[in-house]
Order: C-alpha cells, then structure tokens, then sequence
C-alpha cells in the first residue's frame, strides 16, 4: 500500500489528476460553509438545536454534505442532478424518443445530458423555493427570525439564485473532476460530503455514550460499523457471471473457437437508487401530516408516530419499499430480451441454453434471484440506522446513526473501490504495481 501510494507521485499525469481532484473537493467544502446572502446565521444555528428532529431534512442533508441545515450556496448539493438523472432513465421507458437518443452513441448521449442539465436547473428552482419559503417562515423560541421580516422578492430571487448556481457549479466540479481528475466526480462529491462529518458525529457520539456511562454501546457500534463495512463490500462487488460461447469462425483458411466471454450480473444492479426512492415516499405522509396539523385528528397522530423513524412499521414498510425500487430499477437497466437478441444477431449462446425465448427466460430467472437476495440484503442495511435509533435513542445522535447506515456506507465504499479501481489500472499501464501486489487486483466476487 505504501509503495503504491508513493508511486502514484512518481507518474507526473496521475499525480496531476490526484491533486486537482483533492483540489476541487477542498473548493466544495469551502463553498458548503458560505450561506445564502440575507440569512441570520445564528438564529439559523438555534432553530435546529430546538428542533433536534430527525427526518428527510437529515437524510437529505446527509448527501449535501451538512451545507442544507447551513443553508449555504451549496445547499442541495449535487442531489437535483441525481435526481434529474434517474427522472430521464424514467422517461426512456415511455417516450421512446429518449430511448433512441440513449442508443445513437455519443451524439445521443449528449443530447440527454443536455436534457438533464435542463430537468437540474427546473428541479433546483422548484426546490430553492421550497426552501426559501421554509426559510422565512422560521422563528426560534426567543422570536429570532432566520430571514428579516423586511426581507420580500428580492430577498427571494437573491436566495433562489444562490442555491441554482451552486448546484451547477457543483455538476460543473463533477464534470471537470470525471474529466481531469481520477474517479466519479460527482460520486466523489457525494463521498466527501459525508465522510467530513463522521469526525463531528464520532465526537458527538463519544460525549453521549460518556454521559450515560455505557461504554459496551460504543463497542457494539464499532462492531456494528465494521460489519456494515463488510457487507456493503459484499454488496458492490457481488456478481454472477453467466458465461457465453460463440460459434466458430474462419480465420486464415481454418476454422477457430473464440474464447468464452460472460456476461456479469451483479447482485446490487440498482445501488443505492431504491434506498433514495424508498426514504423519500415514506416520509412523504409524515411531512404531509405535519404541514396539516396532528393536534386535531387522533389517527392521523398514529399515523405520524408509527411512520416515524425508529418505530417498527416504519421499518416494514421502508425494506419492502427499498425490494420493490431494487426490482422496478433493476428491470429498467437491464432487459434480458434485448442481451437474448443481441447474443442470437452474434452467434453467441449459453452452454446448455436454446437461443432465443429460452436464454431470455433463463436469464429472466437468474437476475430474479440474484435481486432477490440483493435487495434483501439492501434492505436489512438500510434499515440497520432505524434500529440504532430505537435502541439507543439517548447514546447515539440521529446524525451518526444515519453514517452507520447501509446508504451512506454503500456510498462510501463503492466509491472508494471504483477510485481504487481506476488508480490501479493507471499503475498498472505504466508497469507499477497496485494497489494489491503484482498477483491480485481489485475485482468482484463470483
């Protein structure tokens, strides 16, 4: 590991590349610390250490690396352009015009970024006002107001305007680090504003678990996290490999067999889009709820308690939420009939398999299987912070419980694996060895 890592500033590209990546990250966590023009930061600070609720608000914060409670430029993060992502895959399956666009190679690729740079700047508007609105209409106990009373539309297009170029500049760094740098960019992004407040939340942690006296919690939780660790490796690298034979060929006046390809079905096709869909529907009501008011309806009270974080049904619900999303995905990314066809056009076969119907429906059957497990073991992670939440409600802040759980682990480590990924290959192109030694590489477990 030492070696690679002094080997990584021996090639003078990748060195670049390594540099101007942790050189972009330090400029976005810069900009998540600025607020938005107009705001009384302090008033800000009081109301959510009065609030102490735990919800969407700190799901979502969660990926916005802390600047949404902040309400800083950088505010929504890089999430409205996940979001605008996953709505045109959506759109491919009813407007087929989408579809043909995602098949006509790079020119069509272009043309749905495009698309997606559009749907970024209409969902950061929606939601920047959402937030301003929300902005105005906090008062802490002593009567502070967040946003000056006196403060009207300019304030409002001011504020809209902040947090819309933030998010571009924020797809922008994504970009220039996918091109430039090494790795994901906007994965990294993602990745570096969660890992920056485990520091914050471990120490939070600390102090609880000290006040109360129970030092075994923070040993089950260090058992629980390293666990956690174990199983999202698992989870990414997980996959099938479907092995298939093409017939021969003539090659020089003499018929050759190509060499067996496969076709790699990973167990976690969906990564951790379901989580995403999941949360966001099921605090949906409560929030609804909340604006409407439970003081005046017994059962819509219930209904708030029981879709609370923490609280059984909640966590029901939430795992077959988070199966369902990993089918329904899973089902739009991959089309067994269409990797049938193609495999029939090219004289390729599975050993054992008609071509045709029947590799469809074998293919059909394996990827059901292996969704199956997966989005079982998706959802037992993704619950795991509603478990530590229930358990330990007074040792454990809601902001650490949220780190121990499966989405922002599974971000973490299959970010980490892929950059490892792309470091190692770059060694390796220049004849230096990896990560793992001369004999093993990264790879996914069959």
């Amino acid at each position: 590991m030492s070696s690679a890592l002094v080997n990584i500033f021996k090639i003078p590209d990748l060195r670049r590349r390594v540099i101007f990546t942790l050189f972009v990250l330090v400029v976005y966590r810069i900009g998540a610390h600025i607020p938005i023009p107009g705001i009384n930061v302090e008033a800000l600070k009081d109301y959510f250490t009065e609030a102490e609720t735990a919800g969407l608000l700190d799901f979502f914060d969660l990926f916005a690396g802390g600047a949404l409670k902040r309400f800083t430029i950088f505010a929504l993060g890089i999430m409205p352009y996940i979001s605008a992502s996953i709505i045109i895959d959506l759109l491919k399956v009813v407007i087929p015009h989408l579809d043909e666009l995602s098949k006509e190679g790079a020119e069509g690729q272009k043309k749905l970024s495009q698309y997606t740079k559009y749907g970024t700047v209409f969902l950061c508007t929606i939601q920047g006002l959402g937030i301003t609105f929300w902005m105005k209409s906090m008062r802490t106990s002593t009567g502070a107001t967040v946003v000056p009373d006196g403060s009207g539309i300019g304030f409002v297009m001011i504020a809209v305007l902040a947090i819309v170029t933030g998010t571009m500049v924020l797809m922008w760094f994504g970009e220039q680090i996918t091109e430039r740098g090494i790795g994901n960019g906007i994965s990294l992004i993602i990745m570096a504003g969660i890992v920056v407040q485990m520091p914050q939340a471990t120490v939070a942690t600390m102090k609880r678990i000290g006040q109360t006296g129970e030092p075994i919690v923070g040993i089950i939780l260090i058992c629980i996290f390293l666990g956690v660790i174990a199983a999202c490796i698992l989870l990414t690298l997980g996959t099938r490999r479907i092995p298939v034979q093409y017939g021969k060929r003539m090659a020089g006046g003499a018929a050759t067999q190509r060499t067996t390809q496969f076709i790699p079905l990973r167990v976690n096709a969906a990564g951790v889009i379901p989580i995403i869909f999941a949360s966001a529907i099921i605090v949906f009501p409560s929030q609804m709820i909340r604006m409407v008011g439970v003081s005046s309806n017994e059962y819509l009270n219930k209904m708030q308690y029981w879709l609370s974080h923490g609280q059984l049904p909640y966590m029901v619900l939430y795992a077959l939420l988070v199966i369902f999303f990993c089918f329904f995905y899973t089902s739009l990314r991959f089309n067994p009939a269409d990797i049938a066809e193609n495999l029939k056009k090219y004289g390729g076969f599975i050993p054992g398999i008609r071509p045709g119907q029947n590799t469809s429906e074998y293919l059909t059957g394996i990827l059901n299987r292996l969704t199956l497990s997966g989005s079982i073991f998706l959802a037992s992670i993704a619950v795991i912070p509603d478990f530590i939440i229930r358990i330990w409600p007074e040792q454990v802040p809601a902001e650490m419980a949220y780190l121990f759980g499966g989405t922002s682990l599974l971000i973490i480590v299959g970010v980490t694996l892929d950059t490892l990924k792309q470091i190692e290959s770059q060694l390796l192109m220049r004849h230096y060895d990896g990560f793992l030694g001369k004999k093993k590489r990264i790879q996914g477990r069959f």
